[in-house]
């Protein structure tokens, strides 16, 4: 394993990515801990940490600039508490790959209200019963969950659930933690395999079918070689667009 340090930060690759934001590349060091990222005087708008051993999602400090973290293939099994207060403007959040085992331990990422993309495909807390809706519920700021554009009945669907005293306790039921940090405990056994799943292969097929030029094409899969959600810049058309008007009056409550 090696360790993060100033050193390593100011080694590492740096470049514009694809969607023309200054990204660091920190991809398969063997990084057990994020540490020391102060020396990235935050200017970055992308962190790649794909392809580590990053056990727990913390260890951040103030960085204004950080828009996309991508931790897909690391061995997460807990969010920090208070990432907003560090990251207050973290859009896209890529776990995919990782170890997190319970509902509860997702329910830190609530407050990060800046949350638009996030995906926790290939983790165990998928097969959870209601997963989907218990995600939606928790973290409703979120609009592209698991690839897959929230919709406006999914979302109707989760706040039937989870209304009232009863739809309270459903939540809790639910929504328990991982009790303690074993380091052996919750690797997916397909951990190793480098090429997407079922489900990230038809998201794929998706996002390309829907581009309307080659240059588009050629561009999401630039997006997905770099851990992007398909589809992020597409244009809504008239019916999306006003799914999104009435998704907003439901988030802003206005």
């Amino acid at each position: 394993m090696v360790k993060l340090t100033a050193e390593l930060i100011e080694q590492a690759a740096q470049y514009t990515n694809a969607v023309r934001d200054r990204e660091l590349d920190l991809r398969g060091y063997k990084i057990p801990v994020i540490e020391n990222l102060g020396a990235t005087l935050d200017q970055f708008d992308t962190l790649d940490f794909s392809d580590n051993e990053i056990r727990k999602l913390d260890g951040f400090p103030l960085l204004k600039r950080l828009k996309a973290l991508l931790m897909n293939n690391n061995r997460i099994c807990r969010i920090g508490e208070g990432i907003e207060q560090v990251l207050p403007n973290l859009n896209e959040l890529i776990l995919t790959s990782n170890s997190i085992m319970e509902l509860g331990d997702l329910d830190p990422l609530a407050t990060i209200k800046s949350l638009t993309y996030l995906s926790i495909m290939r983790n165990p807390v998928i097969n959870k019963k209601h997963y989907r809706l218990y995600v939606i519920h928790k973290v409703p700021q979120v609009r592209v969950l698991d690839f897959q554009k929230v919709k406006l009945k999914e979302r109707q669907e989760a706040a039937k659930m989870f209304k009232g005293k009863r739809g309270a306790q459903l939540a809790k039921d639910i929504a328990r933690r991982s009790k303690t940090f074993n380091p052996g405990v919750g690797l997916l056994a397909d951990k190793k395999k480098a090429g997407p799943s079922a489900a990230d292969v038809e998201a794929i097929k998706i996002a390309i079918a829907n581009a309307s030029t080659l240059a588009e094409v050629e561009r999401l899969k630039g997006l997905l070689q770099s851990g992007h959600i398909p589809g992020r810049e597409r244009k809504p058309g008239p019916i999306e667009q006003e799914e999104d008007m009435e998704q907003d009056i439901i988030l802003n409550g206005s």
